[in-house]
């Protein structure tokens, strides 16, 4: 029998005319939306056109990639239309078409985590599984007890006044397809769906609302309500932590808040210390 990409009925491909008439309107920030089989990396292909011009609001969605990234340089693989692969274009260096200003370059550092907010909040609503937010850039939910990986973001800059936002869930991988133990997918996790198209225009709508929201507050994580929903959705809070530095060293404590620059602030003896990069890793278990 030939192989197709229909061959995988518990995995259909999107449909992207579908997907295309229900997030590009007039409305909303979203411009142009592109679906295709295979490729090394949406958020690669993304920089390409950005660096050719392309508008602010243009999606890439790939089926499979074969060299996604995540932070860190770390590689992200999963079978085709397993879950969701894509990469959006934001400008929010330039000014609107309504003739509001840029965003500060101070206050971008928020776009991962504003992007964690939306990815998360979409998938609790619409796929049925709680979603929290491990700080800078995971997605987790439960799974027999134990918070898992479920998907990662990764921001990167493009240019002088762009930024690319790469977004990949785990979706309806099984547990022998799983990269490493402690990932997971939302079917693992008793998703009671793995449709991605609905999964896919949640996200898409609850990013650009959000995406708005910082944008008229001029990017103030405040006055948009952006920290404090970070902060109400962050597993990390509130857990004893090691935050593994950039170039060598950690910091370990307890993390207490998130500060205005999207930094996890983690209380130690010698006191309170922000952490701009790094890796997290949770030393004590969920209360």
């Amino acid at each position: 029998m030939t192989h197709s990409r229909w061959s995988d009925l518990e995995r259909p491909p999107l449909n992207a005319t579908a997907l295309r008439r229900a997030v590009v309107t007039p409305e909303s920030v979203w411009t142009a939306l592109d679906v295709v089989d295979s490729t090394g990396s949406t958020n690669s292909d993304l920089a390409a056109r950005a660096a050719g011009g392309a508008a602010e609001g243009a999606v890439l969605v790939a089926e499979e990639q074969t060299a996604g990234r995540g932070r860190l340089d770390r590689r992200w693989t999963a079978p085709a239309r397993s879950g969701l692969f894509f990469s959006v274009l934001l400008r929010p260096g330039a000014a609107t078409a309504d003739g509001r200003g840029p965003v500060p370059v101070h206050r971008w550092g928020w776009l991962p985590l504003l992007a964690g907010v939306a990815t998360a909040t979409a998938l609790s609503r619409t796929a049925g599984v709680d979603t929290a937010l491990k700080w800078p850039n995971d997605l987790l939910v439960t799974v027999d007890g134990e918070e898992r990986k479920a998907g990662g973001i990764l921001a990167e800059r493009q240019g002088a006044d762009a930024v690319i936002i790469g977004l990949g869930v785990n979706v309806s991988l099984h547990a022998d397809e799983l990269p490493v133990p402690t990932a997971t997918s939302l079917a693992l996790a008793g998703a009671p769906g793995t449709d991605r198209d609905p999964l896919l225009r949640a996200v898409l709508r609850s990013l650009a609302d959000w995406y708005g929201a910082w944008r008229a507050a001029d990017g103030d994580p405040a006055a948009s309500r952006l920290q404090q929903t970070y902060a109400a959705g962050c597993a990390t809070l509130g857990r004893e932590v090691r935050a593994e530095l950039p170039g060598g060293g950690e910091i370990a404590g307890r993390a207490v808040n998130v500060d205005g620059d999207g930094r996890l602030v983690i209380a130690t003896p010698e006191g309170e210390q922000p952490v701009g990069a790094g890796d997290v890793v949770h030393l004590r278990p969920a209360p």
